[in-house]
């Protein structure tokens, strides 16, 4: 791990199952202190009042805010993919690595990879893995 992570839900729910690669990810970022962004779109897709360990995980990463400049990038990145339907959290997902040149932690390849694919193909994309 060179530069920083983008976890998208996936991410954040393969962490709360106990998934040992993602556990594996998170424990290396963690002792290595790389940075770890949420953007904040995926914490309202994946908040459901957790609690315990699965709600601390948002106490050690950086949730970033949708801003109304980051909000239209997402919103242009859709606006290329009209033949596919990636969500607003997939492309904002993207939108927020690329800025800083994140590898993204994802469940979803297949829409991470198409909005990447249009909008910001130097974006590394990771499965989480089983």
């Amino acid at each position: 791990m060179s530069g920083g992570l983008t976890m998208d839900t996936g991410a954040l729910v393969a962490l709360e199952r106990g998934n040992r690669r993602m556990a594996a990810v998170w424990r290396a970022a963690l002792a290595r202190n790389v940075p770890i962004t949420v953007p904040a779109v995926v914490v309202a897709e994946w908040w459901r009042g957790q609690r315990g360990p699965a709600a601390r995980l948002l106490d050690v990463v950086h949730v970033e805010a949708l801003t109304d400049a980051s909000a239209r990038r997402v919103g242009q990145a859709l606006a290329l993919l009209t033949h596919k339907r990636p969500s607003i959290v997939d492309a904002a997902v993207v939108v927020s690595a690329a800025t800083r040149g994140d590898v993204v932690y994802t469940a979803d390849l297949d829409d991470i990879w198409s909005v990447r694919d249009a909008v910001a193909p130097s974006v590394v994309v990771s499965g989480v893995g089983a």
